[in-house]
């Protein structure tokens, strides 16, 4: 499955979609990247005059790109291309270092812990522009097909 068409399989659109591009894919990870709008919904309330992207939205680029993404990839050939597939996030232990600004670059590197009955568990890792680590952890869900 050619990259393109995974990002189009997601179940997300704006302004809740994470996924810019995938850079690297295969049966044992996932690499890809979002940038941080200017004018990203949240940054209006988070924080006055100093604009933090939220912890919970860091784990959603992460998830999307980290787990859905690389779901969608190892569950080739069961996806029906005119149906999105379903996606549950079961369980996560993320980690925070540094905070992530406006326009800035998030690059997300995961590895896949194990996978099986479409349950998937990868660790997760997230590092910004200057390759300094952001987040990183385990992430769980569950990948169903339609």
């Amino acid at each position: 499955m050619k990259k393109e068409n995974i990002i189009k399989l997601l179940p997300y659109q704006s302004p809740f979609m994470f996924v810019e591009k995938i850079t690297n894919i295969s049966k044992s990870g996932i690499e890809g990247y979002y940038t941080f709008k200017k004018d990203e919904y949240f940054y209006s309330g988070h924080f006055k005059n100093n604009p933090i992207t939220p912890g919970v939205i860091l784990i959603e680029v992460m998830a999307q790109i980290g787990l859905v993404c690389l779901g969608i990839y190892l569950l080739n050939n069961e996806i029906d291309l005119k149906k999105k597939p379903q996606i549950a996030l079961t369980s996560n232990q993320i980690d925070f270092f540094l905070s992530v600004k406006p326009k800035e670059k998030v690059r997300v590197v995961s590895e896949k812990v194990f996978f099986r009955f479409n349950k998937l568990k990868c660790r997760v890792q997230m590092f910004n522009s200057k390759q300094q680590l952001v987040s990183r952890g385990t992430i769980s869900g569950m990948v169903k097909t339609n």
